[in-house]
């Protein structure tokens, strides 16, 4: 019987992994997911709320990269509505602006990652970083 439980437990997961990986409003809720916890790390160091850790900020900042370079790639056509998403659909109406968005932003994570050497030069980076996640979701993310 336990043997049962735990085969059924584990097809489950298998079964929600799999789903998550054909659903891309999933993908990019992970995703984003993944970037709120980030942030708020982020926002913790930079407010003094934690002490400023070089390793920590630069995980912010990869975990950021990994979001620039492939958040894009979750918006087919099949995508638009559905799911309960908050995507414009300006994002389907100008494609290559909005990857230009994300490649903008990857530009200001690189350049935030090689400046970032104590809590003084993060906050600057990290403020920058920021105001490019504001400007894309001013534009991309339909306010609900």
């Amino acid at each position: 019987m336990t043997r049962f439980v735990l085969t059924t437990a584990v097809l489950l997961g298998l079964a929600t992994v799999v789903v998550a990986q054909t659903d891309p409003i999933a993908q990019r809720r992970d995703v984003m997911k993944g970037v709120g916890a980030a942030t708020k790390a982020g926002v913790e160091m930079v407010k003094g709320e934690t002490p400023f850790d070089l390793a920590k900020a630069q995980d912010v900042l990869k975990t950021y990269a990994t979001a620039a370079e492939t958040f894009h790639t979750y918006y087919p056509e099949t995508s638009k509505t559905g799911g309960g998403t908050s995507a414009s659909p300006k994002i389907w109406e100008s494609p290559a602006e909005f990857k230009a968005k994300f490649d903008a932003w990857g530009a200001d994570i690189r350049k935030a990652a090689e400046d970032t050497k104590d809590l003084g030069s993060f906050k600057a980076s990290f403020g920058s970083v920021m105001r490019s996640c504001r400007g894309c979701h001013e534009v991309y993310r339909i306010k609900t």
